[in-house]
């Protein structure tokens, strides 16, 4: 089974109860400095040189996640996966390779990958003050640099739970994947 590493907040204790239910095995990786990129940091840190699903502790869940997103990353191991997409073109494109990354409410890394993320970040924040939460974003370029896409999942297996975020409260409350099906509920 693959490690899942869930990033999350002190107060989102429901948020982590029921995932923590559906994903039993997944570890937690806290968010201590109330800054989500020090928060990615430390979970590409956890993960070290394995394969990781990486999430964000406000993902909904579709019915059968573990077995849907194992035999998606089982068809292509060494590869960056991403099953969370709030791009209108997914209801016409459905899956695909990408060479835009956005959104890390649910992604896959390969072994290695999240090692290689962590050394490259903190250069990476240094250049770009001006996103100080955009770790997608460092990805995205860090992808770029590579040549590499990555290839988008659809329908996505997790939604964003609506709300304000904890992160950035100017943002939308309704960041939702537009072909997101069969919620797992509580």
């Amino acid at each position: 089974m693959t490690r899942i590493i869930i990033r999350t907040v002190q107060e989102r204790g429901e948020y982590r109860e029921y995932l923590s239910r559906h994903l039993p095995l997944a570890e937690f990786c806290f968010d201590t400095t109330r800054n989500a990129f020090d928060t990615f940091e430390a979970a590409l840190r956890m993960a070290g040189d394995d394969a990781v699903i990486h999430m964000e502790d406000d993902a909904i869940l579709t019915r059968d996640f573990l077995s849907k997103i194992e035999g998606y990353i089982k068809g292509r191991p060494d590869k960056v996966l991403q099953f969370y997409s709030m791009r209108p073109t997914d209801i016409v494109k459905g899956s695909r390779w990408e060479s835009t990354f956005s959104c890390n409410v649910c992604f896959y890394l390969p072994a290695g990958y999240s090692r290689r993320l962590a050394a490259f970040i903190p250069g990476w924040r240094k250049k770009h003050p001006e996103h100080p939460t955009g770790y997608d974003t460092a990805i995205n370029e860090w992808l770029g640099l590579r040549r590499e896409p990555h290839f988008i999942h659809c329908p996505s297996l997790v939604d964003h739970r609506q709300g304000k975020s904890i992160i950035n409260p100017r943002r939308s409350s309704t960041r939702r994947s537009k072909t997101f099906i069969e919620p797992l509920e509580a």
